[in-house]
């Protein structure tokens, strides 16, 4: 059955043009993804078929046998409802109303009212009803976002939480077809996984955007892809994308040659033609015209690049001592310690309001600990990419937004660009330069932020929802920036994805202010924690230790018979830790022989010694990283 259809649409703005002639259609049981590059038209198209956008040209059409959902990207309602309320707002079903009062029974009840009568009535009518598997659902939907006090106001609460009232309202609604825009944006990680194990198994079609490359993998079986203002079709999930994409970019990169090649000799042919014969060979001259349209072609390649420079990092870049924070009687923190070390790669995870950007605010010296004591290196810069949008001058243009901030821009090997080459390498052509913010798209306007982060050279990074609004092609550029980010990085993020490539331990936010260590990345400390989770005995982490003396701290690993297996870029670390070692071994024993054999020249023996001092210092380093490594399960 046809849920819905997409025929011949086309939108622009301005000169703008995002999309012309689009037709698809949505059947039962087909769950897609729409994907594309930030600005390519892909929230306009959803708001066209939630009936929030006028098209161009082009029409949607719904079948009015199918119950349709829908999930806004930030979700607005009415404040002074409750969550309860707003769930329900459009139901008047007497079952609801049902379950609605036997809720309230029960929270009577548990607070000693005798209200045994009305219990015996509520308890028939549910049955008459058949209302308990409904009840059921209602429960466990509500605790797994975890909306558990629903007589709470929606007008008090944050975006992520009004996104799981919204979440929870489409899912409790029953449809047939799901539209979802950005579904995982303001989550935190353990509602993702329900909600991706939910949508994986439910009976319905689903229409959705989103950049979260697990959900793509696990929950689509289709994507639809947004590029150059058409829609290419891809019967497969995520990694299937990729292969076929490919192959396409390939297939239209020979046939634009071809086309090339054929208008050269169209072209020679048209101009040995006399004017009189002309009317002769006009289908020739028609093909001529098409062959030319198709040989002028451009495709749009936005190839973002990001090559800054970094700041040297000191020795000393931050030292966490018993570090203390609460609000009220809410312990967010107690007693933490740590010592960052070079080329430190730290996830944080932990569930919302756990104290996670409140540690950030602390380390970043914008919050001050309630006891403790945070010292930051001289040479340490941070680079803070916030999860809430920065604001801009709306009138003003782009390029004047950045010359605000710098005129020339440090890349990497030393060299100066201009301002307007460096937003180039960004992804924003020089006709987007001078446009208004205004224009902006919300994954651009993320874009511009993080550029903002990176023109100031940190050798700090931290990243709060950094893959939040960005595109594909986006991330995994930014992915192989931070891969070989020579400074440090902190990194909170929803995007499983994204941290399981980059971090390689974690802080683990786990509430009442404790905080563990843990040595691997996400998808390490979720298999850990399943293989535990049967277990009496909580799962034990070493807590991080402040050792000023060393420079970094040993990371704990769980018990011999639950070690974490190595990750792929443990083992390469390993490898590469080795052959380290044994190259500053082998110098050190050279320069030793050396000056046992006597150095006749001064200043050449001072040299020669202080570089053993140096050999020194970055063999421990490394024989501390070895031996932290070598711990892990798989490391040879």
């Amino acid at each position: 059955m046809n849920y819905l259809s997409v025929e011949n649409l086309s939108k622009a703005f301005g000169e703008r043009k995002l999309f012309s002639n689009i037709s698809f259609g949505i059947s039962q049981g087909q769950k897609i993804a729409l994907v594309g590059i930030n600005g390519a038209g892909k929230s306009t198209l959803m708001k066209i078929i939630m009936g929030l956008e006028i098209p161009d040209t082009g029409n949607v059409a719904i079948n009015q046998q199918v119950k349709v959902a829908y999930v806004h990207q930030n979700p607005v309602f009415e404040g002074s409802l409750s969550i309860y309320q707003t769930i329900f707002d459009q139901s008047n079903s007497e079952v609801l109303q049902v379950i609605e009062d036997y809720h309230k029974a029960m929270l009577e009840a548990e607070r000693g009212i005798d209200n045994s009568e009305k219990m015996a009535g509520l308890f028939e009518k549910m049955d008459a009803f058949q209302a308990w598997d409904f009840e059921y659902q209602v429960k466990e939907v509500l605790g797994k976002l975890g909306l558990h006090d629903t007589d709470i106001p929606v007008g008090t609460l944050s975006g992520g939480q009004r996104k799981r009232v919204a979440l929870a309202k489409a899912i409790l609604e029953k449809p047939d077809l799901l539209l979802l825009d950005e579904p995982t944006n303001h989550l935190d990680l353990d509602t993702i996984e329900w909600l991706e194990d939910y949508l994986s198994k439910a009976n319905l079609a689903l229409f959705m955007v989103t950049h979260d490359r697990y959900f793509l993998e696990k929950v689509t079986n289709e994507i639809l892809e947004l590029d150059q203002g058409k829609v290419h079709r891809y019967l497969g999930n995520y990694g299937y994308f990729l292969d076929k994409k490919a192959e396409r970019m390939m297939q239209e990169d020979v046939e634009l040659e071809k086309a090339k090649s054929l208008y050269k000799k169209e072209l020679e042919w048209i101009r040995r033609q006399p004017k009189a014969r002309g009317t002769k060979a006009k289908y020739r001259v028609d093909a001529f015209e098409e062959t030319k349209e198709k040989a002028s072609q451009k495709r749009e390649e936005r190839d973002i690049q990001l090559t800054v420079t970094t700041q040297r990092l000191g020795n000393k870049i931050i030292e966490i001592e018993k570090m203390q924070k609460s609000f009220g009687d809410k312990t967010i923190i107690k007693d933490f310690s740590y010592t960052f070390r070079k080329k430190d790669r730290v996830g944080i995870v932990g569930p919302n309001g756990a104290g996670k950007t409140t540690f950030l605010n602390m380390i970043t010296g914008q919050l001050e600990p309630d006891a403790g004591k945070i010292s930051i290196g001289q040479t340490t810069a941070f680079g803070y990419y916030r999860q809430e949008e920065s604001s801009f001058d709306e009138e003003k243009r782009l390029i004047d937004i950045v010359k605000e901030v710098a005129e020339v821009v440090n890349i990497a090997g030393g060299a100066t660009i201009t301002v307007s080459q460096f937003l180039t390498q960004f992804g924003f052509p020089p006709k987007q330069q001078h446009t208004p913010i205004a224009k902006l798209s919300g994954g651009e306007r993320r874009r511009l932020q993080l550029l903002m982060v990176l023109i100031k050279n940190p050798n700090f990074l931290i990243l709060d929802e950094p893959t939040n609004d960005l595109d594909l092609m986006t991330l995994n550029t930014l992915e192989e920036f931070l891969d070989t980010f020579p400074g440090c990085l902190i990194i909170v993020s929803h995007d499983r994805y994204f941290m399981d490539r980059l971090v390689e331990h974690l802080f683990v936010f786990e509430g009442e202010g404790e905080i563990k260590d843990f040595p691997g990345n996400y998808t390490d400390f979720r298999e850990w924690e399943k293989e535990n989770k049967n277990q009496d005995s909580r799962i034990k982490i070493q807590e991080p230790e402040n050792k000023v003396a060393e420079t970094k701290v040993e990371a704990s690993t769980p018990p011999s018979q639950t070690k974490v297996k190595a990750s792929y870029k443990q083992k390469q670390e390993f490898k590469k830790v080795n052959t380290t070692i044994a190259k500053l071994e082998e110098e050190k024993a050279n320069i030793t022989n050396k000056i046992a054999a006597g150095i006749e020249d001064h200043e050449e023996l001072i040299k020669q010694s202080n570089r053993i001092a140096e050999i020194d210092a970055e063999l421990e380093e490394s024989e501390l990283t070895w031996l932290e490594l070598s711990e892990l399960e798989g490391i040879e």
